[in-house]
């Protein structure tokens, strides 16, 4: 038997085994448990029937925050939104959408379970019929795929004694980028240089060097007014600066790397490509197992951070992409 064969067949037994509900005792539970036994056993050694009544009071509020809990966690239908981008060791943004048919439920707490990312949401009240998007602050500890067994719904609805656990079963995958840095190293020269020694006056309105100035237009932006000396005129003159022609660079990751090694790399490589993107310019990334074309533009940052959060994961990848075939 192959070795996904194995975690799979893992995974449904532990699935199986698992119990419908886990409870756990809360602080607050736990003096309130402390206290019920001291009642008990001062009414058994007293005979005291006001403190059996107590003792009485103090149990059904057990059964009754046990049955309370249990109508919060039925009925419920949870599925994943996800994330925009996930990066490595920082917070991002995660959703969930819960709904339920009857009922409400309050004081609800999703996690992912049985995975590395870190965090949780909080919703405090879900009405009936509604669809809810439950957002939450995680944080993967690595670079690369993150297998997603299941979502963790937990209340402590009514009275905060215990904490009761449902797990609903959904099967995902989340692709976490290399952690956002800086580069220590320069990008390297460009494949392409600009065109010409210098400047072309009809390349203007861009972010280069200063070429002159004239009055602003209707319906112009109003952030490259030259304050000074639009006071100085008596008119609103505009800063005309040389627009730089873009470049294209070839990044590549280095073969043999491992370890905190290729993480370190694999970041340097991603905050280059964005400092060269976000200046306009094209970028290439070869890896060692394939090649990305030079593009521009934020769809190309997308494609080069998912490509080297695939480096060391090759399998996982193809198995991921003969799911999705499938």
């Amino acid at each position: 038997m192959k070795a996904p064969a194995r975690s799979s067949l893992k995974a449904r037994l532990r699935a199986f085994l698992r119990p419908p509900r886990t409870l756990t005792v809360t602080k607050t539970g736990r003096t309130y448990l402390v206290v019920t036994f001291g009642v008990g056993l001062g009414a058994l050694n007293t005979g005291n029937n006001l403190l059996y009544l107590l003792l009485g009071l103090l149990l059904s509020m057990v059964v009754v925050s046990g049955v309370l809990s249990e109508r919060c966690l039925r009925d419920l239908t949870v599925r994943r939104v996800g994330a925009d981008a996930a990066f490595a060791r920082e917070p991002f943004a995660y959703r969930w959408a819960v709904s339920r048919k009857a009922g409400h439920g309050f004081a609800l707490t999703f996690s992912e379970d049985l995975s590395p990312l870190t965090g949780t949401g909080k919703l405090g009240h879900l009405p009936a019929g509604k669809e809810h998007i439950v957002r939450a602050d995680l944080a993967a500890p690595h670079r690369g795929p993150v297998r997603l067994s299941g979502v963790r719904v937990t209340t402590t609805w009514p009275l905060g004694l215990f904490a009761k656990t449902r797990v609903f079963s959904l099967e995902g995958m989340l692709l976490v980028y290399p952690r956002r840095g800086y580069a220590c190293k320069e990008p390297g020269p460009a494949e392409k240089g600009p065109r010409g020694e210098a400047g072309s006056p009809r390349h203007l309105d861009g972010t280069g060097d200063v070429a002159g100035l004239r009055e602003l237009a209707a319906n112009e932006d109003a952030r490259r007014i030259h304050w000074l000396k639009s006071a100085a005129v008596g008119r609103l003159l505009k800063v005309e600066r040389e627009r730089e022609e873009r470049r294209v660079w070839k990044l590549a990751l280095e073969t043999g790397l491992t370890g905190d090694a290729l993480e370190r790399r694999c970041e340097e490589v991603a905050a280059q490509a964005h400092q060269l993107l976000d200046a306009g310019h094209e970028v290439g990334l070869q890896l060692p197992e394939r090649t990305l074309r030079p593009a521009a533009g934020a769809s190309q940052e997308r494609r080069i951070l998912q490509a080297l959060a695939w480096v060391g994961f090759e399998d996982a990848e193809a198995e991921a992409g003969s799911r999705e075939a499938a």
